[in-house]
């Protein structure tokens, strides 16, 4: 869950957050909170999550 907004989590999200914040990371933020900290679009971070999963990035298996 969302720590911000409780809402649920995929494992993209997760993924998105380790891969822009902490791998260590133990609570996590959806995809609207991370856009929101980061003060951009969801859409954008939407893109990052494709292009790290086109690249291959384990994060997002």
């Amino acid at each position: 869950m969302c720590r911000t907004c409780g809402a649920p989590l995929s494992n993209d999200e997760i993924g998105l957050y380790k891969k822009l914040v902490s791998r260590r990371a133990e609570d996590f933020l959806c995809i609207r909170c991370l856009a929101e900290t980061f003060s951009c679009d969801e859409a954008l971070l939407r893109e990052k999550i494709k292009q790290f999963k086109e690249s291959g990035c384990m994060l997002f298996v």
